[in-house]
């Protein structure tokens, strides 16, 4: 289950400030992904929201933004073309460096397809791209344009309609399109490349596919969306295209998690990102999470809070300590869990605690622990592996307290 995404902004490649959403998966996140909208789509577009939702179904977080001029974001869409577009992508990606971690995944439907084989170049951290319905030509595009291109070219702008929507283009635009080559880019990608595409496209034809395919080095994949239109309207077979991304995807992050560096930072690190009141990151070696607080009390409520963290440790330490006793001991312990509850109590109302916690004044912590332990196994053994519960190394240092020294740095 994905955890609620966070809507914010960040610049773009002229100043513009940019719309943008980040859907976070509800743990740990394994990796970043950037997604590049169609030309004149925004990034609620249904292949985006689908993509977006199963990937984080599978650890993997997605930025989804609309590029200059379209959408939330601000600037003057007439004055853009793909390369603003290449820009704004590596701005988005410089975005979550700072913020979050670079991307390791370049997701790009139709134009925004070729636009990410565009950026890929300058977001060395991507290790896979993945494109939806692209074209091996840019200036493909310039075919929806129609009578209007005539026009174009002699006045220097025209309105022309789209998908039932009236957009501003300017002769910049058609020199600047013209001017890409995206077969020699793809074949100079370096990074694990899927090319997915529907026979039946009438928009960005079977043969883009076949162009991209071919001029690309391996590793490379095609996958075909079948009966599938242009833009995925039909909710299955983007969620198809996301499930298809997430699977591929997966080979490629699990072999870059093998070879990147650890964190060489001792600890864990905590540092704000800068979104909402309280949301930060959480880094441990080459593990990242996100922490934050409920929305009643001012967070987004993007990731578990530091208590529900501290409840964690403990039913992880406890669920550890029971399996080593188990497996010491030869106990037929087929599955363990551990539910913690935390809540803050007044000391004597402090229903299970020792008298001398209930003797305490003021209000205190209060962590009540659910073990469950399946398995034929006696009520004897059971009551033992109770009290080993009590031995875990995060229950002792709760219980017994801890130093904590504090220094600037």
């Amino acid at each position: 289950m994905p955890a609620k995404p966070i809507r914010l902004t960040f610049e773009g490649h002229d100043g513009a400030e940019l719309a943008a959403r980040l859907d976070l998966p509800a743990g740990a996140v394994r990796a970043y992904a950037l997604f590049a909208h169609c030309f004149t789509c925004s990034k609620d577009v249904t292949a985006a929201r689908r993509i977006a939702e199963a990937l984080t179904s599978d650890g993997i977080a997605v930025l989804r933004f609309d590029f200059t001029g379209l959408g939330g974001s601000g600037g003057d869409f007439a004055s853009t073309n793909f390369s603003s577009n290449v820009s704004d992508l590596i701005e988005a990606a410089a975005f979550l460096r700072e913020k979050y971690e670079a991307p390791k995944l370049l997701i790009g439907h139709s134009l925004g397809g070729a636009a990410v084989i565009a950026a890929a170049a300058d977001i060395p951290e991507a290790v896979a791209v993945a494109t939806i319905g692209a074209p091996a030509d840019a200036d493909h595009v310039v075919h929806n344009f129609g009578a209007d291109l005539d026009t174009i070219r002699e006045e220097g702008r025209a309105e022309v309609t789209l998908a039932g929507r009236s957009f501003t283009i300017e002769k910049q635009f058609l020199d600047d399109i013209s001017a890409q080559n995206v077969r020699v880019r793809v074949a100079h990608l370096k990074k694990a490349l899927l090319v997915m595409h529907a026979p039946l496209d009438e928009t960005v034809g079977i043969d883009n596919a076949t162009g991209l395919f071919v001029a690309a080095k391996h590793p490379k994949s095609f996958v075909s969306l079948d009966s599938a239109d242009h833009l995925l309207s039909d909710p299955r077979d983007a969620a198809y295209a996301a499930r298809v991304i997430a699977g591929w995807v997966s080979r490629y992050l699990d072999n870059a998690a093998d070879t990147a560096a650890v964190d060489t930072r001792e600890g864990v690190h905590v540092s704000e990102t800068g979104h909402g009141k309280f949301q930060s990151t959480v880094v441990s070696g080459r593990h990242r999470l996100i922490a934050d607080e409920p929305e009643d009390v001012g967070g987004l409520d993007s990731g578990p809070s530091p208590y529900d963290y501290l409840a964690a440790a403990l039913g992880a330490c406890t669920v550890m300590t029971l399996r080593l006793y188990a497996e010491r001991k030869g106990i037929a312990a087929e599955r363990i869990a551990a539910t913690v509850l935390h809540e803050k109590v007044h000391a004597a109302d402090c229903e299970g605690c020792a008298g001398e916690i209930r003797e305490r004044d003021g209000r205190i912590d209060r962590f009540e622990r659910r073990i469950a332990i399946e398995g034929e196994i006696n009520a004897e053994v059971r009551a033992r592996m109770m009290e080993i519960a009590d031995r875990c190394p995060v229950h002792r240092t709760l219980e017994a307290g801890a130093a904590i020294v504090t220094r600037e740095v």
